[in-house]
């Protein structure tokens, strides 16, 4: 359903936010480390998320990654359309230009009805509230081998 960045972004700013929580910066190699994903990738999904402020960061010795007060009405909408742009919520799923409700694809009126479906989903909670989750032990972040 995402791309593999969008992937990497969502659990990466989860973890960020599980470690704000605690008063925490993070760098992207810790980052990276605790989400298993690559290093490089994740650095520039990080920056790329810093220039759409959906993540902070400050340099320095004290530095790295975090989320505030102003990231915490943040969704993972947000957050995917920061990434792969509002591809999954717009335009025809067959790639039709002429694609509307009055000149529908094939797949249209099944398509909306999943992507209402979909936006509920990714606006019901915040980014934060999916970090108190993992934080709680109600969810997990990270997978692990039976």
């Amino acid at each position: 359903m995402f791309s593999k960045a969008c992937q990497y972004g969502i659990k990466a700013v989860i973890y960020i936010w599980s470690q704000s929580l605690k008063g925490v910066k993070v760098g992207a190699k810790e980052t990276a480390e605790h989400v298993d994903a690559p290093e490089p990738f994740t650095a520039k999904i990080l920056q790329e998320l810093v220039r759409k402020k959906v993540i902070g960061s400050q340099k320095g010795p004290s530095g790295g990654f975090y989320a505030g007060t102003e990231h915490e009405k943040l969704t993972l909408q947000d957050l995917v359309i920061a990434i792969d742009g509002d591809g999954l919520f717009s335009g025809c799923s067959l790639g039709l230009k002429a694609c509307s409700e009055t000149n529908p694809c094939p797949l249209h009126h099944e398509i909306k009805k999943v992507r209402t479906h979909v936006v509920s989903m990714l606006t019901k909670k915040t980014l934060k509230e999916l970090a108190l989750e993992v934080e709680s032990g109600e969810t997990v972040l990270a997978r692990f081998d039976v």
